[in-house]
């Protein structure tokens, strides 16, 4: 069953920025409403995306940046 769809306001300005990528897109993209979900979803997984250190690893990358006297 497809997921219910709700509507989202964009400026036509906007709109007419993204049709012209899809076009773009060589057939990646099948049209407007695609390309956005596409977009939203990639930065709502760069959210939820583990911090690249541990804390532990930031405070030892500060510890050896001191000691260089960078910080």
């Amino acid at each position: 069953m497809p997921e219910e769809k709700v509507p989202i306001y964009i400026s036509k300005t906007l709109y007419e920025r993204i049709k012209r990528e899809v076009e773009e897109s060589q057939g990646e993209f099948k049209n407007v409403e695609e390309f956005i979900e596409f977009v939203l979803r990639e930065v709502l997984k760069e959210e939820t995306e583990e911090p690249a250190y541990t804390p532990e690893e930031e405070e030892e990358i500060k510890r050896r940046l001191r000691s260089l006297g960078y910080l």
